[in-house]
């Protein structure tokens, strides 16, 4: 069974920090890339942050670029996103799932992509206001 457990989010004031973490079953949880999206209300989910763990670099949306810092735990199948310097433009609900920008999926305007990933988690609500 698929399975993708998210956490990590809550309220925070505009400036401040939060630290997600995405634990994964097996068999949602690849040693090639994972990734951070969001979806804001009334928005479409979108790609924030990818771990293209097997190249050992990383890729941000420009929305994310110099703010937030994915890693990953091979040995615990967990993904980390820590997010600093929160606007309440990152206010969303954020997922995880293995699913990275590439030429089967190029990114678009400002850098994000968006999934084509199926199976999804619950999610962590982020929450940015003063």
């Amino acid at each position: 069974q698929v399975q993708l457990v998210e956490s990590g989010g809550g309220s925070v004031q505009p400036g401040g920090s939060l630290r997600l973490s995405c634990v994964a079953s097996p068999n949602a949880y690849s040693r090639v890339c994972m990734a951070w999206f969001r979806q804001a209300p009334g928005k479409e989910r979108e790609g924030v942050a990818a771990f293209l763990i097997l190249a050992g670099s990383t890729y941000y949306a420009d929305s994310a670029k110099g703010r937030f810092t994915i890693s990953a735990d091979n040995a615990k199948n967990t993904v980390y996103l820590q997010m600093n310097s929160l606007k309440a433009d990152d206010t969303a609900m954020y997922y995880c799932a293995a699913d990275c920008p590439g030429s089967h999926n190029p990114p678009s305007d400002g850098g994000i992509w968006y999934p084509q990933n199926k199976n999804w988690g619950q999610g962590t609500q982020v929450t940015v206001s003063s």
